[in-house]
């Protein structure tokens, strides 16, 4: 979900951006125009994050999957150690496409045994110091898991897909070697990866990774090796805006704590509803819950579209129901859904 108010911008400049005559869509990425418009957007994301400088903001292609390949191929040498914690199917994903990449994986911990309810407990894990970095996802779309906590790595850096959670909270960048992140969860359209990589670990690619997966080669161009995803890129800088609007990162955290606290009370109070994530490990952003009888996820999904609350079906692999309360879910969202969720168990009783 984006903001509508961002769409309604966009779909008022769509033909004529900055009276050009030309949609932004049209003009050339290396146009004064557009260069000024992505120095813009980065600009404003440094700000709403918190980047510091010493750390490079990249535009990329290829969406967070490529970046389970690419990380290896920039911060590591073949045979080297990385460790990796292993919470659901994402962070499992890029576990095995980093050992494609002739990694020596450690998984550090693997929450598999709860069936990606739970989360390793601060402190229980500990990465070799010769590591070359450890990676976790701090949010697990499909079990509707996330860390309530950094991990703590000492000198290892610290490397997190942030795909579904950037911007929903305050977050110390400066603990982190690198993130990155899909952009469309909160941040924009698909077609765009975030990648904000510490200056100390540019440079080190194998020498046989594409340049356009070459973090520092990326660098050095502005993200503009080759024609970069403009559209995104222009839309990622609206909603910048709309996030600084809404009180920035701080805010926002405070609207999405409200939203999800409301959902898991709904879910708590009822009998007919099941949250499975253990309470500390619960996600603000993919709330997941089970029905008292599963024959019925179908026609709650069926309903739920009916009365306009949409793409509810829970992944393929885990069944039951998926609300994803991203950064533009308003709490009239939730409230609407829970709404529902109330009188859909009553006309089951």
């Amino acid at each position: 979900m984006l903001p509508l108010e961002v769409l309604e911008q966009a779909q008022a400049e769509l033909t004529d951006w900055q009276g050009s005559g030309m949609s932004v869509i049209e003009v050339s990425h290396r146009g004064k125009d557009f260069v000024e418009c992505a120095q813009r957007t980065e600009a404003k994301l440094r700000q709403a994050m918190g980047v510091p400088d010493d750390y490079r903001v990249l535009f990329l292609q290829g969406g967070a999957t490529a970046q389970f390949s690419v990380v290896p191929l920039n911060l590591t040498a073949p045979g080297q150690l990385a460790c990796y914690l292993k919470t659901g199917a994402w962070s499992g994903k890029a576990i095995a496409a980093a050992r494609r990449q002739s990694v020596e994986v450690e998984v550090l911990a693997d929450q598999s045994e709860s069936s990606y309810t739970t989360l390793p407990a601060p402190g229980s894990f500990n990465p070799p110091s010769d590591a070359a970095y450890l990676h976790y996802t701090p949010n697990e779309t499909i079990g509707g898991v996330e860390f309530d906590y950094l991990p703590a790595t000492g000198s290892v850096p610290l490397v997190g897909d942030f795909s579904s959670t950037i911007l929903s909270r305050p977050l110390d960048v400066s603990r982190f070697g690198l993130i990155y992140a899909g952009a469309q969860k909160n941040l924009g359209p698909s077609g765009l990866c975030l990648v904000i990589v510490r200056d100390d670990l540019l440079g080190q690619a194998r020498s046989n990774t594409p340049d356009l997966f070459d973090y520092a080669a990326m660098a050095k161009a502005d993200s503009m090796i080759n024609t970069p995803p403009t559209f995104s890129i222009y839309l990622l800088g609206l909603v910048l805006d709309w996030v600084e609007r809404q009180g920035g990162a701080a805010g926002l955290g405070q609207l999405n704590q409200a939203k999800a606290a409301a959902l898991y009370d709904a879910i708590d109070a009822s009998d007919f509803y099941t949250n499975p994530v253990t309470p500390h490990a619960r996600s603000w952003m993919n709330v997941v819950f089970t029905l008292a009888d599963p024959a019925l996820d179908a026609v709650f999904a069926s309903q739920a579209a009916a009365a306009g609350l949409t793409n509810l079906k829970g992944h393929r692999s885990v069944g039951g129901v998926r609300a994803s309360l991203y950064n533009a879910m308003p709490l009239s969202g939730v409230e609407a859904l829970i709404d529902f969720m109330a009188n859909f168990e009553r006309r089951q009783g």
